[in-house]
């Protein structure tokens, strides 16, 4: 397995950590049977730590998709390079700091992590041409 589709997999589970920790601050905030209800009814926005944690999941699945996307593509063309790995490893890296950086509530820094993940997706993008 190439560096680059390691970090996919990594970025996964990433994900599925960020689907956990969001639903757990939620259930707390809610409570439990909130939780396990049909959630119908409307509820006031995660506030805190839950919110926090909510909207960084929403981000992720935004970017995600499209680092999948070119991850697969850089593979089934063979453009395995330095931009490919060091692309993958921007994104899954930028994308924990930021993560850590949105859960504690650190507004400048998060930025600067979401711009090295995303410029990590444009490398991989750059190293197709």
């Amino acid at each position: 397995m190439t560096l680059d589709l390691g970090m996919l997999a990594f970025s996964i589970l990433l994900g599925l950590v960020q689907i956990v920790l969001a639903s757990h601050a939620a259930s707390l905030q809610r409570g439990y049977r909130w939780t396990a209800s049909s959630r119908d009814e409307v509820v006031p926005p995660l506030t805190g730590v839950a919110g926090r944690l909510e909207r960084a999941l929403r981000n992720f699945a935004e970017t995600f998709p499209l680092f999948a996307a070119a991850v697969l593509i850089a593979h089934l063309a063979g453009a395995h390079s330095w931009m490919t790995e060091a692309g993958a490893q921007l994104y899954l890296y930028g994308r924990i700091v930021y993560l850590i950086l949105y859960a504690a509530g650190v507004f400048l820094l998060r930025s600067l992590a979401w711009n090295v993940a995303t410029i990590g997706i444009m490398l991989i993008l750059l190293a197709l041409l």
